[in-house]
């Protein structure tokens, strides 16, 4: 059961970061692109803004994918896991802990997640097992 809970999360949690990358990189999902992404990050001073914009976009997009089909889950689980971070300290932190106020809570049961995955690994249902 425990893997099968695993396979769970990790297509839910591994599809939506996949998706988010998608936004950042491809503007797909009503994101804003890479150019749109960048801006952002500059103005929130987040710099160089397309050099960062890229790497977190290549981050999510691929690491969201490795996450899912569970390849290297572990590292990729950990990658994932810094963005939630930097996402708290950069963006949210200060507003607080509660999403309705933009706060960091949404980020947090993220990086729990991961975190659990980087710990216990992908399970038996996941391209790691086949390694």
């Amino acid at each position: 059961m425990e893997d099968a809970g695993l396979l769970i999360v990790r297509l839910i949690v591994g599809g939506l970061f996949l998706a988010h990358g998608a936004q950042k990189l491809f503007g797909w999902f009503g994101g804003a692109g890479l150019s749109g992404t960048a801006g952002w990050f500059e103005a929130i001073d987040i710099k160089p803004g397309f050099f960062m914009a890229l790497m977190v976009g290549i981050i999510e997009f691929v690491g969201g994918l490795l996450l899912a089909i569970g390849l290297f889950a572990p590292f990729a689980a950990a990658l994932l896991a810094v963005t939630m971070i930097c996402a708290i300290v950069k963006v949210h932190w200060q507003n607080g802990l509660w999403n309705t106020d933009n706060g960091y809570e949404y980020n947090l049961v993220l990086f729990a997640i991961l975190a659990a995955v980087f710990l216990t690994g992908a399970g038996k249902y996941a391209v790691d097992s086949l390694i």
